[in-house]
């Protein structure tokens, strides 16, 4: 069994050596843990930290990409190497390394394919209430969307089985927090949280560089995954809305019109009709989406076969160890 834990870093060579600092190079239920570092881009010395701190791997991109794909740049090369377990965190140190095993447990004994590290929001000092709220609401949407249990949805400490990391895909270019979580739920794995502990804050995030905007490209991501996990839901929702608005006004012009009334009400009905003209092309996407949803679940499958074979592992084993 075989452990990689990955860091996404983006001119990290002052934070980056403490992290490496607290990282476990024994977990309990694993023969090797080896250490991944991606380099998005950086500018300064991360690279060069990176190696005389001993990590064992390292990708590096000569310009920056974006989180969400060093994060699936890490994912790939962790597979590569033969994990079997991979953890994902971050290079400012936000998070106790040290919680490692309790992060890994779920999936060493089989309960879970992808495991989330739930933060204690409402006693991080440096988050601010408005902050606190968002990361609460943010994490109920999650949950709603993607059906699995997660209370902390942003966190970025997180673990994955092998399994779990061949099925993953993230198309956001912002952030793969969110997206991977409602495209693992949706796909059927097994998704749980466990609590975490984290370190004071040594640098403001660079993810979340105003709250305006952090909420837009997260809301964004957020609906962008609903049309593409949830089509028949979102699609549905979308149609209610005017489907209600027009049969409220068709009603209203039949009232006027049975109960005599000398107006004729002609621009009411043009836009009931228009209304539940828009409501029938929202349901029809619905259904278009559910449609094209089973494509996307036959391709899905494909392309898991192809990393199996790709990464050397044997789809029936694959198949055996989700089943168990």
């Amino acid at each position: 069994m075989k452990l990689v834990i990955q860091i996404p870093c983006l001119n990290e060579e002052h934070s980056l050596p403490t992290a490496l600092a607290h990282l476990p190079r024994v977990v309990p239920g694993f023969d090797k843990v080896e250490w991944l570092v991606i380099n998005d881009g950086s500018t300064d010395a991360t690279v060069e930290v990176a190696r005389t701190s001993g990590v064992d791997h390292i990708v590096d991109f000569k310009t920056n990409r974006g989180l969400a794909r060093a994060f699936r740049a890490g994912i790939e090369r962790a597979l590569i190497e033969g994990a079997d377990v991979i953890v994902n965190t971050d290079a400012d140190n936000q998070y106790n390394a040290a919680d490692i095993p309790e992060l890994v447990r779920p999936i060493i004994e089989g309960r879970a394919d992808f495991v989330v590290g739930s933060r204690p929001i409402a006693s991080i000092e440096h988050f601010s209430p408005i902050k606190k709220l968002l990361q609460h609401l943010g994490s109920w949407v999650v949950r709603f969307t993607s059906g699995a249990d997660v209370a902390d949805a942003p966190s970025g400490f997180r673990a994955f089985s092998r399994e779990a990391s061949m099925r993953l895909n993230v198309f956001d270019s912002y952030t793969y927090t969110l997206e991977s979580i409602i495209q693992a739920g949706r796909s059927g794995a097994r998704i749980t949280s466990v609590p975490i502990r984290v370190n004071g804050e040594t640098r403001p995030s660079r993810l979340v560089r105003s709250i305006p905007r952090y909420v837009l490209r997260s809301s964004l991501s957020i609906a962008r995954s609903m049309l593409v996990y949830r089509p028949g839901l979102s699609f549905f929702l979308l149609g209610l809305l005017p489907f209600i608005a027009g049969t409220f006004l068709s009603v209203r012009w039949l009232a006027f019109y049975l109960d005599g009334s000398t107006r004729s009400h002609v621009p009411s009905l043009v836009f009931a009709a228009v209304a539940l003209i828009a409501a029938f092309l929202c349901w029809l996407c619905a259904i278009i989406g559910e449609l094209n949803g089973i494509n996307r679940k036959l391709s899905e499958d494909v392309q898991f076969q192809l990393r199996c074979i790709r990464f050397g592992v044997g789809f029936s084993e694959q198949s055996d160890k989700h089943a168990s």
